[in-house]
């Protein structure tokens, strides 16, 4: 290792007692361990959605009329939607998450989303991520202030499935990353035993300093050896499927072992319908399946801490109510919202529905919006996490609603 490599790690060390989780992803370590159980993992998928073809309003005439192509046929067809509540059915790709509608652990909130005009994937995905609509200059994403307001005596930390930091996570509070797929386990140059043995020597003391170390370097032998061990147990040592089931194994598995890990964020892409987008099968059925299959990994790998776990799967926009010529949806406005857990009111669909006739919709094309995203997110800030008023106002300036939805 370089001498300016080096001296990164020790200065890195030093700042806050941090140890590596994979290729450029550090977790910081507190000292102390936090009785406080309760989690919020935030999956964004990013390209828009399709909403309407997620969660069907297969008691909409207009929805069958203006897409002749790529409706869902009603529950009881051949290849039908999954009953929910005789309004409203599921894409039957996500057959495998009925067990949590079901037991009432999954909600949604139709016709929610941004409350802004834009059709930019680059601008609805900041302002969702910043929490401030309309204002292209917010440094920080609402997650990292999420994590500035959590207690201080309980020391907190968020984590990344992703190469890049996102938007949602950006901010002066510390956050890891750990790579996708095969690359989170990945060796960085700390692990060369040379290394680790100069590491070991600079840091034997009893010091407060060398006691962190000590204690990261531990926690990151376990965590490598779970994830290597799932890599290893799987199809006779092969690797994990790939995709986002293994990822969710990964964060989930980071959740159980460290209680310090309060926030995570997985993104997933490839939502931008615009041609061939198929109805029960085709391009969109051949992307919820694993992202259903996904969800359910990571409840079942979360175990019992699920009880105290919400999920919220989110996207940018949704999709214009009328198909284009080519098979697919172009972008529009409002969406669904996901909200998983224990101790969510599931087996309901939230919000007030606005309906799909041309009176009703934004811009006479798109599926209106009626729930604030902020919303749902504050609701579950409040209820879950046990925020007041004065906190939620720090995670999202300049946001108030009176409405606070009943969720959990």
């Amino acid at each position: 290792m370089k001498r300016r490599k080096f001296l990164q790690l020790t200065s890195l060390l030093s700042a806050s007692g941090i140890i590596s989780v994979g290729s450029h992803g550090w977790v910081a370590k507190g000292l102390a361990q936090t009785n406080n159980r309760k989690r919020l993992i935030v999956v964004f998928l990013r390209g828009g959605v399709d909403g309407l073809n997620v969660v069907i309003p297969h008691q909409e005439d207009v929805y069958y009329d203006v897409r002749p192509k790529i409706a869902i046929p009603a529950p009881g067809e051949e290849n039908g939607a999954i009953n929910l509540d005789g309004q409203f059915g599921l894409h039957p790709a996500l057959a495998s998450i009925i067990p949590l509608w079901q037991n009432r652990s999954l909600a949604f909130i139709h016709a929610c989303g941004l409350n802004n005009d834009t059709r930019s994937h680059f601008d609805a995905q900041y302002y969702m991520e910043t929490g401030i609509p309309g204002n292209k200059k917010i440094p920080d994403g609402w997650m990292n202030r999420l994590l500035a307001n959590l207690p201080k005596d309980r020391p907190t930390q968020a984590v990344n499935l992703g190469d890049t930091p996102p938007r949602i996570l950006m901010g002066k509070m510390p956050v890891a990353s750990l790579p996708t797929g095969r690359k989170s386990t990945r060796a960085l140059p700390i692990d060369r035993p040379r290394i680790y043995e100069a590491f070991d020597r600079l840091y034997s003391g009893n010091d407060e300093l060398s006691r962190v170390y000590q204690e990261g370097r531990q926690a990151r032998d376990l965590l490598l050896a779970d994830l290597e061990k799932e890599m290893e147990e799987a199809s006779g040592g092969a690797p994990p499927p790939k995709g986002f089931a293994a990822d969710a194994k990964n964060l989930a598995q980071i959740m159980v072992g460290d209680s310090r890990t309060q926030l995570g964020f997985l993104a997933v892409g490839n939502w931008d319908t615009h041609v061939n987008q198929g109805n029960s099968q085709g391009a969109l059925a051949r992307r919820l399946k694993p992202l259903g299959e996904g969800l359910m990994t990571l409840v079942q790998e979360l175990g019992p801490l699920y009880s105290d776990t919400t999920i919220l799967v989110m996207s940018e926009f949704g999709r214009t109510v009328k198909e284009n010529g080519n098979g697919g949806t172009d972008h529009g406005h409002g969406n669904v919202m996901w909200v998983l857990g224990g101790g969510v009111r599931g087996g309901q669909v939230y919000g007030q529905w606005p309906g799909l006739d041309e009176s009703e919709l934004f811009q006479k094309r798109d599926l209106a919006v009626t729930t604030d995203f902020r919303n749902v997110i504050s609701s579950v800030l409040q209820q879950h996490l046990g925020f007041e008023r004065s906190q939620i106002s720090r995670v999202f300036p300049g946001y108030y609603s009176n409405q606070s939805l009943p969720l959990l």
